[in-house]
């Protein structure tokens, strides 16, 4: 997969390494941001404590 972008991108290796590693950056941001608490919001979890 990673040969498949490190084609796809032209330029210089400096350029690729630098659009390969943004395009990396927004992908976890995207992520973080969206799918990870959509994906929380679908999952139940059972509250339970502790009496002492």
């Amino acid at each position: 997969m990673f040969s498949l972008l490190w084609r796809f991108f032209p330029g210089p290796v400096w350029l690729r390494i630098l659009v390969l590693a943004a395009a990396a950056a927004v992908l976890v941001w995207a992520l973080v941001t969206y799918a990870y608490p959509y994906a929380a919001t679908l999952l139940t979890s059972e509250e339970s404590t502790v009496n002492s």
